[in-house]
């Protein structure tokens, strides 16, 4: 999820200027008061999107929109299925589901008064048609890599057949929008057709989206009748808040003391977590990726599981939500607080003392400076962190300031991914991870995940996981996923390996006008852009 993007530059000002006639494209949006003063259209929503959530292949499923990274409501399609709030899934095309014994074949029964926006009806080829297309496009950042094939039995029935159970795969299918065979081209990411909520009204690339209630949406019609996103950077979307311009904008929590006039600071739940990988291995070896590309891997301070735990006890992580965040956060001790997988037995108290004894058991002396040695070895090693981003530069050195304290030295390194990824095995990375399904859990705990940046292997955690993706029904699964939380043997971070320093689950900050009522819902993912509209459709006007 933290691949460099193609990102484009926009120029505050241009933007600034250009806002004006966008929004006015949304009737008497721009240059308002108080929603309640101002007798606001009641339908509609003009919100601040910064520019990079703009989708480069435009709203197409098949390739990024709705599914991936950042997961979200397609709003234009429909999906096979959804989450309700407490992250159960229920039907959405699919009036029922089946998985056979074996976890090898999912059956879907599929609507029969769900029809496209330009008029055709939805079947189940057309579920078919956007399952193997997925599976067989490269670009395509939907995971469905353990489907083997979709068959369309008849027009209301489709089978999924996969390589290996895997019941992740339905949170997979909650956010993929079905696309029609019959539409489907090369244009389609500009000319969406779908079955959703909505439907494309205008695209203004690299300004506006306008997205209206789709009057052949089979499900309850969309209070909120017109939704415009303006996309801007945050200088731009502040400043559009500050003229009354925009409803509703994201901000980072530097900006949480602002005030606006009309203007009140929402804080949006998430399950948006920063947590340090900690790699478990020596230095010295190396791992292929990506064809040909040999990583080093391993570091010699952080291979001691001893610092590992020490580091998990030492920050103190109440602290660093108030010094960083200004308190708009919660503690975080695994990836996915607080989701039905997620075990609180993962939970750290804060105790600097005991992480001294820690090191001072396993042989890690404070030297003349204070930094702590082994065996000619500094307990000293790079903290990598996005430098585009200036919470978690603010963050690693908050982290960095908490383990001087400790004896441990940390150097901050701010660069682009492009200059991170080299060292993801081997040095401690500041990461952002959250995703409404437990994908996550697997794929920074396992052997073999790609997201294994620690490079930890554990035979019990992996059964534990394996086991998860075998039950055929995702409540039964919650069990082994909290189970693979731990190491197995010895218990949780920080008696465990702890192989991550989970940090903080950042809230999502907005500046909204006054008189939105704009409901919570479920947790927000990592990513802000679009997952604040997964429930767009029932947001309302005081």
């Amino acid at each position: 999820m933290h691949r460099a993007v193609t990102r484009r530059s926009l120029l505050s000002a241009s933007m600034l200027a250009a806002t004006a006639s966008l929004v006015g494209c949304g009737a008497d949006a721009a240059s308002r008061g108080s929603a309640q003063d101002q007798g606001v259209s009641k339908s509609q929503v003009v919100i601040a999107m910064n520019a990079t959530s703009e989708p480069a292949a435009g709203f197409d499923p098949l390739v990024s929109w709705g599914c991936g990274e950042h997961v979200h409501a397609p709003l234009i399609q429909s999906t096979l299925v959804t989450t309700a709030d407490d992250l159960s899934i229920v039907g959405d095309l699919a009036t029922e589901h089946l998985c056979s014994s074996d976890g090898l074949v999912w059956t879907f029964t599929i609507r029969d008064d769900a029809v496209f926006s330009n008029g055709d009806p939805l079947t189940a080829s057309d579920v078919a048609f956007t399952v193997n297309g997925v599976i067989e496009s490269p670009g395509s950042e939907a995971d469905l890599s353990m489907v083997e094939r979709a068959v369309a039995v008849s027009d209301t029935v489709v089978e999924l057949h996969l390589s290996k159970p895997n019941n992740t795969l339905l949170y997979t299918l909650a956010v993929l929008g079905i696309v029609p065979e019959a539409s489907y081209g090369d244009d389609y990411g500009h000319n969406p057709i779908g079955s959703g909520p909505y439907v494309l009204k205008r695209w203004d690339q690299g300004q506006q989206v306008i997205f209206e209630a789709n009057p052949g949406y089979y499900g309850e019609a969309p209070v909120m009748e017109r939704v415009i996103v303006v996309f801007m950077d945050e200088d731009a979307a502040l400043a559009a808040v500050q003229k009354g311009d925009v409803d509703i904008a994201y901000t980072f929590a530097t900006h949480a003391d602002r005030t606006f006039d009309g203007y009140e600071l929402t804080a949006f739940k998430t399950v948006d977590s920063r947590g340090i990988s900690l790699p478990c291995i020596p230095a010295g070896g190396t791992r292929v990726l990506e064809g040909d590309i040999a990583y080093h891997t391993g570091n010699d301070v952080t291979c001691d599981v001893a610092v590992r735990r020490a580091i998990n006890l030492a920050i103190d992580r109440e602290q660093l939500i108030d010094n960083v965040l200004n308190g708009y956060g919660r503690p975080a001790f695994s990836v996915g607080d607080g989701m039905p997988w997620s075990s609180p037995d993962m939970r750290v108290e804060h105790d600097i003392d005991a992480a001294r004894v820690l090191l001072d058991e396993a042989g890690w002396k404070p030297g003349t400076d204070g930094i702590r040695e082994r065996d000619g070895v500094r307990a000293a090693f790079d903290l990598w962190y996005s430098s585009d981003d200036s919470v978690r530069q603010a963050t690693a050195h908050e982290v960095a300031n908490q383990l001087a304290e400790l004896g441990i030295e940390v150097k901050p390194q701010g660069g682009s991914w492009d200059e991170i990824y080299p060292h993801q095995f081997e040095q401690p990375v500041l990461w952002g991870w959250g995703s409404n399904a437990p994908v996550e859990v697997y794929e920074l705990n396992y052997s073999t995940g790609w997201g294994n940046y620690s490079c930890r292997e554990s035979s019990v955690t992996d059964a534990y996981l394996d086991q998860a993706l075998a039950q055929t029904g995702v409540e039964a699964s919650y069990e082994y996923w909290k189970k693979a939380m731990w190491d197995g043997t010895e218990g949780p971070a920080p008696q465990g390996d702890a192989s991550w320093a989970w940090l903080a689950n950042v809230d999502h900050l907005y500046f909204k006008r006054v008189g939105l009522v704009a409901p919570q819902g479920k947790a927000q993912p990592h990513g802000h852009g679009w997952s604040l509209l997964n429930n767009v459709a029932s947001w309302t006007w005081k």
